[in-house]
């Protein structure tokens, strides 16, 4: 039987996966079957990662509004334990503020004077406090 060459195809595939690992270390980015699982690995890794990323941007922006709300409502002295930030969340729900936890949590760091005229708008009206 004649010997048979593999096509480009495969050289072609080879060839990206060795250079998706090519900052790696040692045989990770030399030879192939380890380049192959170092790639695997990465891939499974930066997919969670991304997702985790998610989860935590979402805590951290929960945080910062929790904390302009109960800082507000002690510099204001309106109540002494101040509000909470799903109370806060509840009465932006119902009075129908379309902005998400995000622009929220940006407003409480970067535009303060903007985001406690919001609060005092909401607790005003819904009595909340």
């Amino acid at each position: 039987m004649t010997r048979v060459k593999r096509g480009y195809i495969a050289q072609k595939r080879r060839k990206k996966i060795l250079a998706f690992v090519s900052g790696s270390r040692g045989a990770h980015s030399k030879l192939f079957r380890t380049a192959n699982q170092h790639k695997m690995r990465a891939s499974v890794s930066a997919y969670r990662d991304r997702i985790k990323r998610k989860r935590d941007l979402r805590r951290l922006w929960i945080t910062r509004i929790n904390a302009a709300c109960r800082w507000n409502a002690r510099f204001n002295e309106i109540e002494k334990t101040g509000i909470s930030y799903k109370d806060f969340m509840h009465s932006l729900y119902k009075e129908q503020f379309l902005l998400n936890r995000k622009t929220f949590a940006q407003l409480a760091v970067l535009n303060t004077y903007w985001f406690y005229t919001l609060f005092d708008r909401i607790t005003i009206y819904t009595h909340i406090i």
